[in-house]
């Protein structure tokens, strides 16, 4: 069927949803890096409560059929309640340079989260995992904030790969199409798109780089595979996605989705970002202070 003998209202449709897509991500991006810019008290803040509604989308999806028949009855506030008081905790010591003490509380909430759910039969162990895929990227992007060199404008840095390699992707794979990356996984991604989201990424962390007058040439080949663990934390979360029978992750971002659907690229990237970053003493910026 060709454009003009579908339907206009779903066209019309298809277009809305495409401009609400785009003016959520912009409004989005603004907030985050305004929040960034101004304020690591407030950056570690927001970042908490964002979390604290991915940890809703997360244990409302992953329960056993047998509670999602009872959600009415018995909500997943209590799980959400036990990861969010872990993160918040855990970004709190962080925020003190208390390492050990943050991924201790992160430690307990996974123990509480899972005998919570062991008591219900509720999947007690991808509850459990909830509080890390969760918990790991809030320290990861507190502490790239707070302690890394630079690091108001390194998270802007890891924020202009992740959300170039996102909209690269998008563009790139519905112009060309072609073949698919991971059927089974996300019907929806293509080679092309994949690539050309590691190009846009490229592209644009490269300009980022030269507006402060650094070392631009080697920032391009190095977003460009940085970008793939972008690509993968997508992938990861349309896998678990796809084992509990879930679209989206949630319906809170109208265009996008759920919260967890918008920072998936994000979470693995801000984790392996921070392994670089605190292990092996890794410049995002490549240059300027160290």
């Amino acid at each position: 069927m060709t454009v003009s003998q579908q339907n206009p209202a779903h066209v019309l449709r298809t277009a809305s949803e495409g401009v609400l897509r785009l003016l959520f991500g912009v409004f989005l991006a603004v907030i985050a890096v305004a929040l960034t810019l101004y304020s690591a008290d407030w950056f570690s803040a927001v970042t908490v409560v964002a979390t604290l509604f991915g940890a809703r989308e997360w244990h409302r999806m992953v329960r056993s059929p047998a509670q999602r028949e009872l959600a009415e009855q018995q909500p997943v506030h209590i799980q959400t309640a036990i990861t969010g008081a872990a993160i918040a905790c855990a970004v709190t010591a962080l925020c003190f340079n208390l390492v050990l003490v943050a991924f201790l509380f992160l430690v307990m909430g996974v123990a509480a989260s899972f005998e919570w759910a062991r008591r219900r039969d509720d999947n007690p162990a991808w509850h459990a995992i909830g509080v890390l895929y969760l918990g790991l990227p809030a320290l990861a992007l507190v502490g790239l904030r707070v302690f890394a060199a630079q690091g108001a404008l390194s998270v802007l840095g890891l924020f202009m790969i992740v959300w170039a390699t996102d909209t690269g992707a998008l563009v790139f794979g519905k112009l060309i199409g072609g073949k698919k990356l991971a059927p089974r996984l996300s019907p929806g991604k293509t080679w092309a798109g994949t690539l050309g989201g590691s190009i846009t990424a490229s592209m644009v962390f490269g300009l980022y780089i030269a507006f402060f007058g650094f070392n631009a040439l080697l920032a391009m080949p190095f977003a460009f595979v940085f970008s793939f663990v972008a690509h993968g934390g997508d992938l990861l979360e349309s896998m678990v996605k796809r084992r509990f029978g879930y679209k989206d992750s949630g319906g809170l971002i109208p265009g996008h989705g759920g919260i967890l659907d918008r920072v998936d690229s994000l979470f693995a990237a801000s984790v392996v970002m921070a392994l670089l970053v605190f292990g092996l003493h890794f410049n995002l910026m490549f240059g300027g202070r160290t």
